[in-house]
């Protein structure tokens, strides 16, 4: 029985040929990112409407450069447990304090109540997450920046297409970071990017640039200096090309994970599930299951591959404490993500949902 696939990317020809293409070039990769690195960088940038775009080699980067920016050696910064376990480590990298915050119980993005609740004379930034593609309240944590002096760094590694307010998610905060991989809407081997919407954008692409590679600066044929420390962090030539023609096509591909959650909405018979939202792009579709063990195991003998997108990072044990986030646990303990790229096929989509329904 061949098994339905929870993430499987959506390719065709163009990609062939632009790998092709590039193996042949012998051009694979540059420190300096030109090539197809730049090239991608322009058309995000103009797909986005942001102020730049730095590309680099995963989101996880992208986070850690993107908090560099900002001073927050010994202060806190904001987020919600409900993430990838890199939004916390880039906030350790950079020296700072993590302080986790709970999630809306409905588009699990961190609760705007919370927030105000947990600022501090130490808090300097928030790094809200786009959830499963689900836009943050990014109005609401936006006055909240304003009135305590904050810096937002988005979490976009789920939102490659997300729109706020008839605005591409990658327009709004100070920096928001993205990630390309094969499980997300624009797939690549591997990738990220920094989408930059600040006054002084000129000079972060400088240091950015700087630090993504090495903290090469200065560069004039084989001659370049170091002022600071920086990172292997460049996008390589493969990805970027993978990048251009995915981004081609990625609107299209959001349109089918729409109408996908669109069906799952009217279809499943669950109580709690990812609502439907037009502004969403759909990287993941959840519901809440009690018993997560039992359903799961069911599902993969159906042939439906499943996955729990997240456990909650405070639960961790270099992340344990005292914190109490309740909404964030117990969704943490039933959460359930189920197929939803673009490559299922109607037949498919039928199963998901009469397996759902016969199983939860």
């Amino acid at each position: 029985m061949k098994k339905i696939k929870l993430f499987d990317p959506a390719i065709g020809n163009e990609e062939e040929k632009s790998i092709v293409k590039t193996l042949r070039s012998h051009l694979w990769a540059s420190g300096s990112g030109e090539g197809y690195v730049k090239e991608f960088e322009n058309k995000f940038k103009s797909y986005v409407k942001s102020h730049d775009c730095i590309a680099v080699n995963s989101g996880t980067a992208a986070l850690n450069l993107a908090l560099s920016l900002i001073d927050i050696k010994n202060k806190e910064v904001i987020l919600p447990s409900l993430s990838f376990i890199s939004t916390a480590h880039a906030i350790l990298v950079n020296g700072g304090k993590p302080v986790f915050v709970d999630v809306d119980p409905e588009t699990l993005c961190l609760s705007h109540k919370d927030i105000e609740k947990s600022i501090t004379t130490k808090t300097v930034a928030i790094v809200p997450v786009h959830f499963g593609g689900m836009p943050c309240n990014l109005n609401s944590i936006q006055n909240i920046a304003r009135k305590n002096n904050l810096t937002i760094i988005e979490d976009a590694a789920h939102a490659t297409g997300t729109t706020y307010k008839n605005k591409k998610i990658g327009s709004h905060g100070t920096a928001v970071c993205f990630s390309f991989h094969p499980v997300k809407n624009l797939a690549m081997p591997m990738g990220g990017l920094i989408s930059i919407n600040h006054k002084n954008h000129k000079q972060f692409r400088k240091i950015l640039l700087a630090r993504r590679w090495c903290g090469i600066t200065d560069r004039i044929g084989s001659e370049y200096n170091v002022k600071e420390l920086g990172w292997n962090y460049y996008m390589n030539e493969f990805s970027a090309t993978i990048g251009l023609a995915q981004l081609k096509k990625l609107d299209k591909l959001n349109g089918i994970r729409k109408n996908i959650a669109k069906f799952y909405d009217k279809q499943i018979d669950v109580e709690h599930k990812t609502a439907f939202n037009k502004d969403c792009s759909y990287h993941l579709y959840w519901i809440l299951a009690k018993n997560r063990k039992k359903f799961r195991e069911k599902m993969c003998q159906a042939g439906i591959e499943t996955g729990t997108h997240y456990k909650p990072i405070h639960t961790m044990k270099m992340y344990q404490n005292r914190t109490i986030l309740p909404n964030t646990e117990k969704i943490g303990k039933q959460i359930v993500t189920i197929p939803i790229h673009p490559n299922l096929k109607t037949f498919e989509l039928d199963k998901i949902v009469n397996s759902i329904n016969k199983f939860i």
